[in-house]
């Protein structure tokens, strides 16, 4: 496995909502914009296809991905978008494909299933970063922001550490879906301490309400003593977030985590509670003392950051750093 270069090919496969219809015109655009960037799109074989509420049985979506693992051709693969069934596909990807022949993974949301099932039956790093349809069908500024970051992780050779970038603005305004209608709102940026102290270690995790979906199964990873974990979510409620973090705690994960890093939170309702995401989670901590820093940019807002799952990043809470202390492509 290698770094991306232009005039490479990049596969994209749908997991699970079938946008490349449901949103045609930003993935036609979002298309556009990484062909304009020197690179090939590989579209899979259930781009255009449509089956209610995803994109063609679970068969017929892993085929889709195991057809992009197995193409020589392909140097990543990444999700046109999520939506709430990939992790219907585990029992049928390919993971020895993976294993002989590895490829740069990317994605998010309900992609988590197939990233970390892939680094748990191979041990081979993926990606949390972005997704073709939400990341780069988005109008400027976020879609240059994202494509730098991308560009810098996985087309430069930074010098380690790696120090990750806080954005100076972000916004999760739910406008220019299809057509740009207006400007986003530009909130500025600030990541949040939640619990002081330093970690280092893996990162493991994702989007909480798609590890709910096939935790404690064969293809969740094991949780190692330190390991990071990454957390994020979007468009939940305050109910919805206690009950997905409740199920981390029930599963030993914190206990485990040597450290926290908790996304932005897309669209968040707080059911006039007052209470963010991370006031529910110390509330889930109840006193166990790790390193805690929330509002971090490797989530569903833009722009976002990708991060290498199982390789190894050093915290601060306090100083709200992160640094990549491990090379992350193989």
């Amino acid at each position: 496995m290698r770094r991306l270069r232009k005039g490479d090919t990049i596969g994209v496969f749908t997991p699970s909502a079938p946008a490349t219809v449901t949103a045609e015109k930003r993935f036609t655009r979002a298309k556009a914009f990484l062909e304009g960037k020197g690179f090939h799109i590989k579209e899979g074989s259930r781009t255009g296809k449509q089956e209610s509420y995803r994109s063609g049985t679970p068969k017929e979506r892993a085929e889709e991905l195991n057809e992009l693992l197995r193409d020589p051709e392909v140097t990543m693969i990444m999700p046109t978008i999520g939506g709430t069934n990939s992790n219907s596909l585990l029992p049928y990807i390919d993971y020895e494909a993976f294993q002989r022949n590895p490829k740069l993974i990317v994605g998010y949301s309900d992609a988590t299933a197939v990233l970390l099932s892939l680094y748990a039956k191979t041990g081979r790093t993926t990606y949390y970063g972005p997704g073709l349809i939400p990341s780069f069908g988005e109008f400027p500024p976020f879609v240059g922001d994202t494509y730098d970051y991308f560009k810098s992780y996985f087309m430069e050779k930074p010098d380690l550490p790696y120090t990750v970038p806080m954005p100076a603005y972000w916004s999760d305004e739910p406008v220019n879906w299809l057509d740009k209608t207006t400007e986003k709102t530009l909130y500025e940026n600030d990541w949040v301490t939640g619990q002081e102290g330093q970690a280092e270690g893996r990162v493991i995790g994702g989007n909480v309400n798609a590890m709910y979906g096939f935790i404690g199964t064969e293809y969740f990873p094991e949780i190692h003593e330190g390991d990071v974990l990454l957390l994020e979510d979007c468009r939940k409620t305050a109910a919805v977030v206690e009950k997905n973090f409740a199920m981390l705690k029930a599963h030993g994960l914190f206990h485990k985590a040597g450290g926290i890093l908790i996304g932005k939170h897309e669209l968040y309702d707080d059911l006039g509670t007052g209470k963010r995401p991370l006031d529910l989670l110390l509330e889930q901590l109840d006193g166990l003392e790790i390193p805690v820093l929330a509002e971090f940019d490797t989530c569903h807002t833009h722009p976002m950051h990708p991060l290498a799952i199982g390789k190894k990043v050093r915290m601060d809470a306090g100083r709200k750093t992160v640094h990549s202390i491990e090379e992350w492509i193989e």
